[in-house]
């Protein structure tokens, strides 16, 4: 059963894709340690998806961050591009695209997703987010 209390992770990564399977391990890690397992492959593939628009559409550092607080997990990446992301197509309209799937992704697969301009250490950025809870 998963924990009650909260808790939070965060995970600084440079800008370099070697740097987000590093984060999905972490990320795996750190759910199977706070018996949240039934949400690992679900969780892992939208960190990716998220982490791997932060360094890709970035050119500086990115941070994904993990928090549980009442009965939720928060997964999000926060990277030095202060622009909104690009609005998710449905997924359905997807198929034939090389790119462009990761945000369709995260909307069809997390409960709920946002995002947020936001300052860290002095650099303007976003923070892209979204959250699952444990099936009831």
């Amino acid at each position: 059963m998963p924990e009650t209390a909260p808790w939070e992770y965060t995970l600084n990564i440079p800008n370099d894709l070697r740097a987000v399977p590093i984060s999905r391990r972490t990320l795996r890690l750190i759910l199977t340690t706070h018996d949240l397992i039934t949400l690992l492959d679900t969780a892992e593939l939208l960190a990716t998806e998220l982490l791997t628009n932060a360094v890709v559409h970035s050119k500086g550092p990115a941070a994904l961050r993990i928090r549980w607080q009442a009965g939720v997990l928060r997964i999000g990446a926060w990277d030095t591009d202060p622009e909104p992301p690009e609005p998710p197509r449905p997924f359905a309209n997807t198929a034939d695209l090389e790119g462009g799937r990761g945000l369709a992704l995260v909307r069809t697969c997390s409960d709920l997703w946002g995002w947020q301009p936001l300052s860290r250490h002095g650099s303007r950025g976003k923070y892209v987010w979204c959250e699952l809870a444990p099936a009831a």
